[in-house]
């Protein structure tokens, strides 16, 4: 497989991650009681203003799951340190180990539902944000540029600060907008699916996953 080609190939893989990012963060919030399991700024700004007592926002949630997101992110951090920036086999079992461990938290979400067990809706925060972080890890070691699967902001200022008023339509063609385009999309189809079922969403997220794990384990091992 030529340069070129694994380049578009990592950046698409890393595009799906991000649609996952944007799945999981609207299960959080609408379906975990205000929790972001991919977007730590949100759960940082909720936690302060429900510290304050503002508008009854959640605690417990967001501090778990930021606990979690550095607990994931730390994990696998230490596992891809001194390896090569490319997709060895333990990007692809951190992929994998993600979709299995997204298929149990969808059937937990489809069977029991979380509306009259806080403790369960927190643990599966914790669990989605956990994975969230181990994503975030291995893209970090991939070194897409401009995609982080999990980062808006710091994408949206590279955006508009360097490439809206660029020649011709480099404006319309960037990653960096089609980046927040995917995670906008994610959001939406995660917030749609919920009013069917919780589970589906994370069902989704867990085959997004999985797929993205064999291809790029096949086409890596390919060459």
């Amino acid at each position: 497989m030529t340069g070129f080609v694994r380049t578009h190939l990592q950046l698409w893989l890393m595009l799906a991650l991000t649609f996952v990012t944007g799945l999981l963060d609207a299960v959080g919030y609408l379906a975990l009681d205000r929790v972001f399991t991919g977007n730590m700024t949100g759960n940082v700004v909720i936690l302060g203003m429900g510290m304050a007592g503002e508008d009854e926002l959640p605690v417990a949630g967001p501090l778990v799951a930021l606990g979690a997101y550095v607990v994931g992110a730390a994990v696998v951090g230490r596992l891809l340190q001194r390896r090569n920036s490319g997709w060895e086999p333990v990007v692809t079992a951190v992929f994998a180990t993600s979709a299995m461990a997204l298929a149990v938290a969808a059937t937990v979400l489809t069977v029991v539902r979380t509306g009259g067990d806080a403790a369960v809706g927190v643990g599966i925060a914790a669990t989605l944000a956990t994975l969230m972080g181990a994503q975030a890890a291995v893209a970090r070691m991939l070194a897409v540029a401009d995609i982080t699967t999990v980062v808006v902001t710091s994408t949206l200022t590279a955006y508009a600060s360097e490439t809206l008023f660029g020649p011709g339509w480099l404006w319309l063609t960037h990653r960096r907008l089609w980046a927040i385009v995917v995670i906008i999309a994610g959001a939406f189809c995660g917030a749609s699916l919920l009013r069917v079922d919780p589970g589906f969403p994370v069902y989704l997220a867990a085959v997004i996953t999985a797929v993205v794990a064999v291809v790029g384990h096949l086409k890596w091992q390919a060459g």
